[in-house]
């Protein structure tokens, strides 16, 4: 059986040249492509970083970060996430290529922290809190692009995750409409929702005939006195020849590797980098339409590679990206050779179509990521979490509320602390079932304790013991107990050495002087994987 943290061995790379991958990838790339593109830029200017940055990130993020990551849908790029840090820390070391250095040493460090298998912390994120961040992200997607697909450009954050002026880019689009922005959106839409349905059709994916939708129609306004302004389209750097294109790259500067702040800006991109990347890919697993399981330590070395070369040829830290992934979802991708080829797209866009590309209204970008959000938050979700019941429902929907409110992980850690209040009542009140049996005129009372019996149900246990009336026969059964907290075996040994002073007679069933919590060792996953 293949680890899921090793190296693919031939006969599993031939999924990624198979027809039926193929024909799914292929368009799947288009669409993440034209959806990555105007994001990188967008982040590398709210970064306070070279446009060209944003673009060599995504190039990184999809042809080495893809190539060395076991996630199957998973789409890394210049993380929103982190725009604040890097605005900050590039003022903090004094220069962009000080702040390079620090990038890859944070590549460095996730490298390590996949090593020593740091990548399981994915897994204790709780669904609900999951399913929130999404909505949230839904949410957030549709509040940021709707000012493009209204025609307004003024803040183009892109997928950040920060509601911080979110609300006032709405309310200034409302005053500042674009009728043909308004048009290519609405139409654009259309589109996207009503082209899937004609199967046949449905070959040609329906993103690319927006784009091909958005240039026609930008082409035609240009002829009327509804012409689309310069902001209002996409932007990337037009380069005349090799030298001017070498040109645009920065190299770190190694002599700052003493400066012990280039190390704290490493440290706090690797950290929040990683956890970002942690809760993407448990995201997009979430999603996937085949229930695939990434492999998180793996991810981080292989985002730890990503932001080594980024730092090397001058570009910003990355992450894996819910907003790429779920388009890369939504749009059908189904192996990683969709991601691989958006950043063959980039490049190739980069080197050859630069004026082309610079004809994409954003509003018809904005439909896309429009769509990609109300499918991620849609009115369904709300609904099925609700009749989880509230312990699913209340992280969820403050996790929704404080994501919106903060940011992503700040967010998330509001909601993981509604989670575990919630785990720890529902363990507080089931340490233990009881039975009672009357025979003559002694009463038996049967106390059976759960699987696992923590120290917090200790004070349950000794509110029940304390109430036992006297001249009772109690019968503490642990044979279903797997663990037994120390503090509540000394309650229980306790309470049966002093009993007999009420009359109560304590029998104790299956329950030892002290238990051992077993440790899933590499040696029991190995045993597990020659079955």
């Amino acid at each position: 059986m293949q680890n899921g943290n090793s190296i693919p061995s031939r006969a599993g790379l031939k999924k990624y040249i198979l027809k039926k991958n193929l024909k799914r990838d292929l368009p799947s790339s288009i669409v993440v492509f034209l959806v990555a593109l105007p994001l990188c830029l967008g982040i590398a200017l709210a970064s306070g970083a070279p446009l060209f940055a944003g673009l060599v990130t995504g190039i990184i993020g999809g042809i080495v970060v893809a190539s060395f990551s076991g996630s199957q849908l998973s789409v890394s790029g210049p993380a929103a996430g982190l725009t604040v840090i890097v605005l900050g820390a590039i003022a903090q070391l004094g220069s962009y290529q000080v702040f390079l250095l620090a990038v890859m040493l944070a590549g460095v460090m996730q490298i390590l922290l996949g090593l020593i298998k740091a990548g399981t912390i994915g897994n204790y994120f709780p669904s609900s809190v999951i399913e929130g961040m999404l909505a949230a992200i839904g949410l957030i997607l549709i509040l940021k692009q709707l000012p493009h697909a209204l025609g307004v450009d003024k803040d183009f954050l892109d997928e950040s995750l920060s509601g911080g002026h979110m609300y006032s880019v709405v309310f200034d689009a409302l005053k500042l409409l674009n009728p043909a922005a308004i048009i290519i959106t609405v139409l654009s839409i259309a589109i996207l929702l009503i082209w899937p349905k004609f199967k046949k059709l449905s070959v040609v994916p329906a993103p690319l005939l927006v784009v091909a939708l958005g240039i026609g129609m930008t082409l035609v306004f240009q002829q009327t006195g509804l012409a689309l302004k310069a902001e209002q389209m996409v932007k990337i750097p037009v380069v005349s020849g090799w030298a001017e294109f070498k040109g645009l790259f920065n190299m770190p500067d190694f002599s700052a590797i003493g400066n012990k702040d280039v190390w704290v800006v490493a440290l706090t991109i690797a950290v929040v980098a990683s956890l970002e990347t942690l809760l993407s890919l448990e995201a997009v697993d979430k999603i996937d339409p085949v229930k695939r399981v990434s492999p998180t330590n793996r991810e981080l070395m292989a985002q730890g590679i990503g932001n080594m070369t980024s730092g090397l040829l001058g570009g910003l830290p990355m992450t894996s990206v819910i907003v790429r992934s779920s388009a890369n979802v939504n749009a059908g991708g189904r192996t990683k050779v969709s991601a691989i080829l958006h950043g063959c797209w980039l490049l190739l866009s980069l080197l050859f179509i630069p004026g082309l590309i610079n004809m994409i209204p954003l509003a018809c970008l904005a439909a896309i990521l429009l769509v990609t959000g109300y499918k991620l938050t849609r009115i369904s979700l709300f609904k099925h979490m609700y009749h989880k019941g509230w312990d699913q429902f209340v992280p969820f929907f403050i996790t929704v509320v404080a994501v919106l409110l903060t940011d992503l992980l700040k967010g998330v850690a509001v909601g993981m602390l509604l989670s575990v209040f919630y785990l720890l009542r529902t363990n507080m009140r089931n340490p233990f079932f009881y039975k009672i049996q009357e025979e003559g005129n002694k009463k038996n009372l049967r106390i059976k304790l759960a699987e696992e019996v923590s120290f917090l149900n200790k004070a349950a246990i000794q509110v029940v013991l304390n109430k036992i009336p006297q001249e009772t026969n109690v019968i503490i059964d642990g044979s279903n107990s797997r663990y037994i907290h120390p503090d509540v075996l000394e309650t229980i040994f306790n309470y049966k050495h002093n009993a007999y002073t009420k009359g109560i007679v304590v029998t104790l069933v299956a329950i030892k002087e002290h238990y051992i919590v077993p440790r899933i060792t590499d040696k029991i996953i190995e045993d597990i994987h020659k079955i």
